[in-house]
């Protein structure tokens, strides 16, 4: 259903829509958010995503919680606000923090195992890192282990050099830091598991000291309605992305990031900067990281992330959840 057409949705889904009053997609894309599609179809998909879709009250509430104490102050009514955390915004929640005012940066680290296993990439981890991929990939890519048995892949180097490997924690603080991200900058971290646990984030943990995540704002109590759900811890980290005064992804391709960037480019009015790496770009420099000079290295990831920073109509055949910033979905394109 991914690549079907909207004829086919008319023709096959609607009568079963009908009949049932619901339907359930599994595994389902978000390929109706491309065109071609009808001028009207595309402005109701903009206004379901950015204005009816909400977060269920438990969600927003420990959701204003968090960005709560990670600004210091309760959550201002703005139109992002409302639509995240509904009556929650602007509404003092027990157990936030009152003491003064402070900016966060919110990255999205997308180093989960089963990124890491299915890039194919390789991170410095030897044998054993070798090993305990492929035999992820063996249980939870079963095809993909069958695709590298009988078919000659690219190499490891090859996928680096092209931009295609997710990015370490290692090689992000590098962006960071070069970006001109002092050490007091209070950075949240979004994201599952990081492979490699507190080895992999050693780096970026000394550089950052004020680094937090959802765990280490909320106590065990607060996380329990959701510890067996991840798509609601996701929602956490997505209110804590899109309210936060930078976010910066460390994976362009992510859906998560995606709708991040989308959300705070409709409501930010360009006050909510989104750092979006090329990452072909990033990683032909990241390749010359023991040859060249730090002064070097900051002009080309600075001049890199300018360039991305840069927000345009949404260009024809990308999502618009992603590239909300056309006459579809948002009323004015000129701001």
């Amino acid at each position: 259903m991914k690549e079907a057409k909207p004829s086919i949705y008319v023709k096959k889904i609607l009568p079963i829509l009908l009949k049932n009053r619901v339907v359930h997609f599994v595994g389902f894309g978000n390929r109706l958010s491309f065109d071609p599609i009808p001028f009207q179809l595309q402005r109701l998909r903009c206004r379901c995503n950015f204005h009816a879709l909400r977060f269920v009250h438990k969600i927003q509430e420990t959701g204003a919680l968090l960005v709560e104490r990670l600004h210091g102050h309760m959550p201002h009514l703005s139109p992002l606000q409302d639509n995240l955390l509904g009556h929650f915004a602007g509404k003092s929640v027990p157990g936030g923090n009152r003491n003064g005012s402070s900016k966060y940066l919110a990255v999205h680290l997308r180093f989960e195992i089963d990124m890491v296993a299915y890039s194919m990439c390789y991170f410095g981890g030897g044998k054993d890192e070798e090993e305990e991929l492929e035999m992820y990939r063996q249980i939870h890519f079963p095809a993909l282990t069958e695709i590298k048995r009988t078919t000659k892949l690219p190499s490891a180097a090859f996928l680096r050099s092209e931009g295609k490997c997710p990015l370490a924690p290692e090689e992000a603080v590098l962006m960071l830091a070069a970006i001109g991200f002092k050490r007091r900058t209070s950075i949240y971290i979004a994201g599952a598991e990081i492979y490699g646990g507190g080895r992999r984030m050693a780096a970026i943990s000394r550089l950052y000291p004020a680094l937090v995540t959802k765990e280490t704002l909320l106590s065990p109590s607060e996380l329990e309605p959701f510890r067996n759900f991840s798509s609601q811890l996701a929602a956490l980290d997505f209110i804590a992305c899109a309210s936060a005064d930078a976010f910066a992804m460390t994976d362009p391709g992510s859906q998560f990031s995606s709708l991040v960037q989308g959300y705070r480019m409709y409501y930010g009015g360009g006050d909510l900067p989104t750092l979006r790496p090329n990452k072909r770009r990033l990683a032909s420099i990241l390749v010359k990281n023991a040859t060249i000079e730090w002064k070097e290295f900051e002009t080309r990831v600075n001049k890199l992330i300018q360039q991305t920073k840069q927000v345009h109509e949404r260009p024809i055949a990308r999502s618009i959840f992603r590239h909300p910033r056309c006459p579809e979905c948002m009323c004015r394109t000129d701001n």
